[in-house]
C-alpha cells in the first residue's frame, strides 16, 4: 500500500512540475501580449495565472515534503505561509484589475488585437482540461483535498480563459471597445473569492497548530 501511495505521490508531483512549467510560459506570453495590446483582460488573466504558478509550486513542494518524510507540522507550516502569500497576491490582483479596467472604461480606451493573446488562450483551452482531469484523478487516489482544490482552481482558470477569449473576439469582430475591460472585471469576483478562502484556510491552520 505504501509503495502504491509513493508511486501516486511521484506522479502527482510530476504533474505539478509540468503545471508550473506550462503556467510560467502562459504568464510570460499573455503578459507580453496584454501589455502590447493594452488589454486589461489579458493582463488580468496573466496576473491570475501567476497565482496559479504559486499554488501549483506550493502543492508540489508539499508533495515533495511528504515523499521526503518531513513531519506533519512542517508541512502545515509551509501550507499556512503559502496560503497567506496567495491571499495577499489575490488581493493585489483584484485591486490592479479593478483600477485598470475602471480607468479604461472611464477614458474609453480601446485595446488592440493580439494574435499572440489568441494563441495562448486557445492553448490554455486545450491544456487546462487535461490538468483538471489528472489533478482530480490523483487527488482522489491520494485522498488529497489540496489536489482536489487545485483542480477547482484550474477549472476557474478555464472559465476565465473563456471569458477573456470572448472579450477579445468581441473587440475584434464587433468593435465593442468596452468588452475587454468588462471581461477583466469578471475575473475580480473569482479572484476575491479565492483570496478570501485562502486567508480563512491559513487562519484555520494557524489555530490548529498553536
Amino acid at each position: 500500500m505504501e509503495t502504491k501511495r509513493k508511486k501516486n505521490l511521484n506522479k502527482a508531483r510530476t504533474l505539478q512540475i509540468l503545471n508550473v512549467i506550462y503556467d510560467v510560459i502562459e504568464v510570460m506570453v499573455s503578459l507580453f501580449a496584454g501589455i502590447t495590446a493594452n488589454s486589461s483582460a489579458l493582463i488580468g488573466w496573466a496576473l491570475d495565472s501567476t497565482i496559479e504558478v504559486i499554488s501549483a509550486a506550493t502543492l508540489g513542494w508539499r508533495l515533495h515534503g511528504e515523499l521526503q518524510g518531513i513531519d506533519k507540522e512542517k508541512v502545515e507550516r509551509r501550507k499556512r505561509i503559502t496560503l497567506y502569500v496567495i491571499a495577499a497576491s489575490f488581493t493585489l490582483v483584484c485591486l490592479f484589475i479593478s483600477y485598470d479596467s475602471i480607468t479604461k472604461l472611464v477614458n474609453r480606451e480601446t485595446s488592440n488585437w493580439s494574435t499572440m493573446g489568441l494563441i495562448i488562450l486557445l492553448v490554455s483551452l486545450i491544456a487546462n482540461p487535461f490538468l483538471i482531469h489528472f489533478k482530480r484523478k490523483y487527488g482522489r487516489k491520494l485522498d488529497s483535498p489540496a489536489l482536489l482544490a487545485d483542480a477547482k482552481d484550474t477549472f476557474i482558470c478555464l472559465y476565465q480563459t473563456v471569458v477573456v477569449l470572448i472579450g477579445l473576439l468581441l473587440v475584434k469582430w464587433l468593435g465593442w471597445w468596452w468588452a475587454d475591460p468588462v471581461a477583466a472585471l469578471l475575473i475580480v469576483p473569482y479572484a476575491a473569492k479565492e483570496g478570501w478562502e485562502a486567508f480563512n484556510k491559513a487562519r484555520n491552520i494557524e489555530f490548529s497548530i498553536g
